[in-house]
């Protein structure tokens, strides 16, 4: 799965949230800098040839959904980024957001409760 820049990233947020749209859909969801039509398009259909939407023909005009899932995406990106900037640490992970106060206790007990829970169920 290639990774995707932050424009396409944030089309694909909208049509994982909208489910199936046309151009002009995604563009009104779209609420800073919104891109010229083409330009939109063009990003559609690399999303295409990336494997990652395809669509429906209605005419000239497509309808495009998702082919890649937000977990499935959220997956990757969370272990690519862990690997990178966490030395595949978890651990590290964790420990970085508590250093910047990103997660509090509260936050960690219920994620180790949920560890146990899961442990529990195995």
């Amino acid at each position: 799965m290639q990774k995707l820049t932050n424009k396409e990233e944030e089309i694909m947020h909208i049509l994982w949230k909208l489910k199936k749209a046309f151009v002009k859909e995604i563009l009104a969801e779209i609420t800073e800098e919104q891109p010229h039509y083409n330009t939109l398009s063009t990003i559609v259909r690399n999303l295409e040839e990336k494997g990652f939407v395809s669509h429906n023909a209605f005419g000239n005009t497509h309808q495009y959904f998702p082919v890649v899932s937000l977990e499935e995406y959220r997956k990757r990106f969370m272990h690519t980024a862990i690997d990178h900037y966490f030395n595949s640490s978890y651990k590290n992970m964790v420990s970085h957001f508590a250093k910047e106060e990103k997660i509090s206790a509260a936050e960690l007990r219920e994620i180790l409760a949920m560890i146990e829970q899961q442990e529990q169920s195995n």
